[in-house]
């Protein structure tokens, strides 16, 4: 007895109503898995995975700048550093300053008053002492003369300007001193001088009344309460 030759699709016509509503199901359950995998974003897939601009970091949750050390509130630079030698600031015997005339060295010293070249820590003589500021009383009386600052880290009981020019350079500058016999030594002397000439313990400062102020002693902006 021969056998009927199959055709493509019998076995689907032989099955019974069951088996196929069996085999539609499996079919739409993978069909809905496949699907799911696409758009569930708890699953691996690649579109699940992609980025979410969202959740990049918050550029403002990044560190405060407003929390950032005050520069204005390091350490003064004045009473920083050890000891120093007095031989460095003490003006060697029979040395004589530079000569020329005094208004050209005091305008000469002015721009180096100005000058942070001078020193290796971004100061100038004028940081200190914009507007005569920071000046003790004694600064008014004749050099030689007792200054706290030398006293207290050379044990120099006087100094001449010049010299109080040379210790300035080291400890609050934090640089070299000038060659005795130079003409910026002369000049930052000169000036100083001319400075001191104007300067009265306890007079209002230039600048005050214009209402100058320090702007390291300012509001920080950061601390203002929060209304």
């Amino acid at each position: 007895m021969e056998t009927a030759p199959a055709h493509p699709g019998s076995e689907e016509a032989d099955m019974t109503p069951l088996a196929r509503a069996l085999a539609v199901g499996t079919a739409l359950s993978l069909a809905l898995a496949v699907s799911a995998v696409a758009v569930d974003p708890q699953t691996g897939s690649q579109l699940a995975q992609a980025k979410n601009p969202c959740a990049a970091k918050n550029p403002c949750g990044g560190k405060n700048p407003c929390g950032a050390k005050n520069p204005c509130g390091a350490k003064n630079p004045c009473a920083a550093g050890a000891k120093v030698d007095p031989k460095r600031v003490t003006r060697p015997k029979g040395t004589t300053l530079a000569e020329g005339p005094r208004g050209e060295l005091i305008k000469e010293g002015e721009k180096l008053w100005k000058d942070t070249r001078l020193s290796t820590n971004g100061l100038a003589c004028q940081t200190c002492h914009v507007n005569n500021a920071a000046f003790n009383t004694t600064f008014a009386k004749p050099y030689p003369h007792p200054v706290a600052m030398p006293m207290e880290k050379s044990g120099l009981k006087q100094v001449n300007t010049d010299e109080m020019v040379q210790f300035c350079l080291i400890v609050p500058m934090l640089s070299k001193t000038l060659p005795w016999e130079s003409r910026e030594l002369a000049a930052l002397t000169a000036y100083t001088r001319e400075v001191q000439r104007t300067f009265k313990p306890g007079a209002p400062r230039p600048g005050a009344a214009a209402g100058a102020k320090n702007p390291c002693a300012a509001q920080n902006p950061c601390a203002a309460r929060k209304k």
